[in-house]
């Protein structure tokens, strides 16, 4: 279960329950860098779903091959002319395409996204114009990049293990990865950590994010046409092929030798019916009955019809405008062609789109055609019932020309033939209802495909030797439906947009690699999700950090390793361990002052600081937790420019410990101690100046405000006992704030059922 609440007061925003369609085991989430939009991965399903923040509702979902383990989505910082042109340049499509017009929302399949009026729900999907990127991590090596977190510009084959942790950086130059390689079930597994070169996104970023952005424009549209066909399916109904099953029963019980066909003919030309069919349409069908069916079919046709012209004819349209586009940067070769755009891939994909405008237009005919002659065989079929009823007939549905006449001859003699091949198939033998195989999502030829006998353009183009291999025109696809065709369009365009990321992945190689450590026994119990290392792009100093800790005499200092971004430069690079000093007053522990403090958990704050969770390396009753913050002024100085570390490419990096420089740092008053807590794990956000801190057990929070001023003594207050998430159904989470500017707590793990002092700011 997903669950998002407000970080104020952790009022409940919403909540996402296992779902059978999506899947039922999240194991990643990550949100996009404007917070609008959240990710998450489910590892039974193998699918990712993007969600919006205002609602549980799926916006976007798309498959991978392999379970996910992590998932970072970052945002691109550089600026050039080039990039800014295209910013402004962006709404031009606006002032070509109509705007799509929103999806009737009396469907219970249709997306949100596209059903509200006047709703900037699908430029929320899209988001900014400037490139973000949703970096995945899985099994096996897995690693996907995709632009807006909806297309692949990149399939990354240069790493081994399961994903532990990945940092795309913000110059797009280098990716950072964190993998477990377990070489048996046994053994202990090694973490490694790998730095990609991607220089090739860095190099075309301008033309990377204009080919990303027509491409998520597409994904965006091929979701509208498949809602607006779901919409079609969901207007047919099933009432339709009442007629069908009736005539099929008829045949299978009457003992004449007469056909169907022969017996409506009858009732056409003298007015007369025998027993059996008087009998199938005054007992079966029923006058009351085939007013009903007229009306169903009349609606279902006319709603159908409406969503193909207004919705399927927009979309594929708007689909032909940007392959076109895509087309044009195709040729652009000299910018293009490193990046795999492919122009013979792209017309592929605009035939598949103008076969499928084809089909639709192929359906809207069928409607056309049936509605008529249903409307004309009803009048005609419920004039003649009511005389078998003895009703009084209307002077107005009396009147049937000669032209009637031989319209609803010609509907039997094409719809009422008996077909036993037909029944061997779909277990009846007619097919009155022409429209419904049109939206059945199989692999089976149409039923009843259109007859193309007499049409002179079909003549023309089979005598034609030149026009029949000509690219100019779209292939037919008689015998197919609209949703099987649908599907072949989604396949070549799927394969389309491929390539860019099969060529994009094999130019990302390996530009640095390092073993760490292996994992202890214990470390292997702790969940996934909150293991170490942690990394970290600065975005001012282009910079890659690796938080990590290794175990050295019972204590687990904190590494710091530091890689450029740009793998050409050695500057900057280097490790570092760090040692915390006797910082605990006192009036906290009287013991000695030689103490070792153990580092439990560190995540970057901002670019200038580390926020780590400490504990005493011999714990002892009275001993706490403490949260602290790290300035890495103090871990990097200027007079030290330290001894250069000697990588032994051999060894792993635990193996030379004795080799690292260690820094020694006193913290002075940026640590506080947490009380009746065992904590454990550390979550923070600089730009909302906030860390979580959660309990060994996973069942406790406490939120912190990191940077508010102490303005003197703290108010004590009492708080409401905050959350519990226990396995099995999560309880709802909730607080009581009584002052908003002192810190968030939340219960102690040892006193579930008591409630506490509030916390005091931690004023830094």
């Amino acid at each position: 279960m997903v669950l998002l609440h407000r970080l104020a007061n952790f009022q409940r925003v919403w909540s996402l329950p296992p779902n059978e369609n999506t899947g039922k085991e999240v194991t990643a989430l990550a949100w996009r860098p404007d917070g609008k939009i959240l990710a998450f991965g489910l590892t039974d399903t193998k699918r990712i779903i993007l969600c919006d923040v205002e609602k549980p509702e799926s916006l976007h979902s798309f498959s991978v091959n392999l379970s996910i383990t992590y998932m970072h989505w970052m945002e691109v910082t550089a600026e050039s002319s080039i990039l800014t042109s295209f910013y402004n340049a962006e709404d031009e499509a606006n002032l070509v395409l109509p705007k799509l017009p929103a999806l009737p929302k009396n469907y219970s399949t249709t997306a949100k996204i596209f059903s509200e009026e006047k709703s900037d729900e699908i430029m929320k999907l899209l988001g900014d114009v400037r490139l973000n990127a949703l970096v995945l991590g899985g099994s096996s090596g897995f690693i996907e990049i995709y632009a807006y977190g909806m297309f692949k510009i990149a399939t990354v084959t240069e790493v081994a293990g399961s994903c532990r942790g990945l940092c795309l950086s913000s110059d797009l130059k280098s990716l950072s990865v964190i993998t477990e390689i377990q070489d048996s079930p046994d053994s202990e597994a090694e973490i490694t950590y790998f730095q990609l070169d991607t220089s090739l996104l860095s190099s075309y970023l301008p033309e990377v994010t204009r080919m990303a952005r027509k491409f998520t424009h597409i994904s965006t549209l091929l979701q509208y046409i498949k809602l607006s066909l779901t919409c079609m399916c969901e207007a047919w109904e099933e009432i339709l092929m009442q007629m069908d099953s009736r005539l099929t029963k008829f045949v299978q019980e009457k003992n004449t030798t007469t056909s169907v066909q022969d017996e409506f003919m009858q009732l056409l030309l003298w007015g007369k019916a025998s027993l059996e069919l008087q009998a199938l349409l005054m007992n079966q069908l029923t006058v009351k009955g085939l007013k009903k069916l007229g009306q169903s079919i009349e609606s279902s046709y006319s709603s159908i019809q409406k969503l193909v012209i207004s919705h399927l004819q927009s979309g594929s349209e708007a689909l032909l405008y940007y392959l076109s586009e895509l087309k044009g940067m195709a040729l652009w070769k000299q910018k293009y062609e490193s990046l795999g755009l492919d122009a013979s891939g792209i017309e592929e994909a605009t035939t598949a789109v103008g076969s499928f405008i084809l089909k639709a237009n192929e359906l809207l005919q069928v409607i056309d055609s049936s509605m008529k002659n249903f409307k004309a065989f009803f009048r005609w079929l419920y004039v003649a019932m009511l005389r078998m009823s003895e009703d009084h007939v209307l002077p107005e549905l009396n009147k049937m020309t000669q032209k009637d006449i031989t319209f609803v001859a010609d509907f039997l003699t094409e719809h009422f033939n008996e077909a036993p091949e037909l029944y061997n198939r779909k277990g009846k033998y007619f097919n009155v209802e022409r429209v419904g195989q049109y939206l059945k999502d199989e692999d089976e030829d149409l039923v009843s495909p259109p007859n193309t006998e007499g049409n002179q353009w079909f003549h023309f183009l089979k005598n034609s030797t030149h026009l029949k291999e000509s690219p100019l025109l779209f292939p037919y696809n008689p015998e197919k439906s609209l949703h099987f065709v649908k599907r072949q369009m989604e396949e070549v365009i799927d394969q389309c947009l491929q390539k860019p990321a099969d060529v994009i992945g094999k130019s990302v190689h390996q530009a640095f690699c390092v073993s760490l450590y292996k994992t202890s026994q214990s470390e292997d119990s702790s969940p996934q999700l909150f293991k170490l290392p942690f990394l970290w792009n600065d975005k001012t100093s282009n910079l890659h950090y690796v938080l990590f800790t290794i175990l050295e005499s019972s204590v687990s200092k904190i590494h710091i390793l530091r890689r450029h971004t740009d793998t050409s430069r050695s500057i900057g690079n280097g490790i570092v361990a760090v040692e915390f000093g006797n910082f605990l007053n006192n009036s906290i522990n009287e013991s000695s002052d030689a103490r070792c403090y153990s580092c439990l958990d560190a995540h970057f704050y901002d670019d200038e600081t580390v926020t780590v969770v400490l504990k005493e390396s011999v714990e002892q009753e009275g001993k706490e937790r403490i949260l602290a913050q790290l300035p890495l002024s103090s871990v990097y100085t200027d007079e030290d420019q330290e001894v250069e570390f000697i990588w032994d490419s051999t060894k792993r990096l635990d193996e030379q410990r004795d080799e690292i420089a260690t820094r020694t740092v006193f913290l002075d008053n940026q640590w506080r101690v947490l009380e009746n807590m065992k904590a454990q794990y550390v979550a923070v956000n600089g730009i909302r100046k906030v860390s979580c801190v959660l309990s060994s057990n996973l069942r406790h929070v406490r939120v912190f405000e990191m940077d508010v001023e102490d303005d003197g003594e703290v108010e004590e207050e009492e708080e409401e006992e905050t959350t519990q998430i226990a396995a099995g159904e999560p309880e709802e989470l909730h607080r009581s704030v009584d002052n908003q500017e002192d810190v968030c707590g939340a219960s102690a793990e040892e006193l579930p059922d008591e409630t506490e002092e509030n916390e005091s700011n931690l004023g830094l």
